[in-house]
């Protein structure tokens, strides 16, 4: 019986909270948000880092061939 008293207790409690403070959490949740930020980038700078990279890789193969193709020459 004891039990019981202690759990209708703890329900009311936990019910009075409740009705206090949902008022506040949906108040809370219904805030809209401010947008997102614009982007800082447009593609330009990905497509310019492309062409970086890309400009690295030939002017690696080209040293890369170079040797082999300046052995075939007889001068």
């Amino acid at each position: 019986m004891a039990f019981l008293k202690a759990a209708s207790e703890v329900l009311a409690i936990y019910t009075l909270v409740l009705t206090i403070f949902s008022p506040a959490v949906v108040e809370a949740q219904s805030l809209s948000l401010a947008p997102a930020p614009a982007p800082t980038s447009d593609g330009t700078s990905i497509d310019q880092g492309i062409a970086y990279v890309l400009m690295l890789v030939a002017l690696v193969l080209t040293y890369l061939i170079h040797p082999f193709d300046a052995s075939s020459h007889q001068f």
